[in-house]
């Protein structure tokens, strides 16, 4: 099962990291969430609600990661910032 899954969370990955596709990949993610239209259905009572379950937990995980990055690089060129200035 792994040699289906890897490819497209790889891909997932790698395209919502790409600036250019990113909000694309976020509002794909959420209406596919909203939208009735579902790989598996939502009126299968557990299946229905794992691949659900799957796309919420990729988009929130790599969403934050991103978020943390630029948290990150942020506090660096504002250190790096403060040091030129000090100095």
């Amino acid at each position: 099962m792994k040699f289906i899954t890897q490819p497209l969370y790889n891909w997932y990955r790698a395209t919502l990291r790409n600036s250019k596709y990113r909000w694309l990949i976020i509002l794909g993610s959420l209406l596919y969430l909203v939208s009735p239209v579902d790989a598996i259905t939502d009126l299968l009572p557990v299946l229905g609600w794992i691949d659900d379950g799957i796309v919420a937990t990729l988009l929130v995980t790599e969403v934050s990661q991103i978020l943390v990055e630029q948290l990150k690089t942020r506090k660096e060129n504002s250190a790096k910032a403060n040091a030129v200035i000090t100095a």
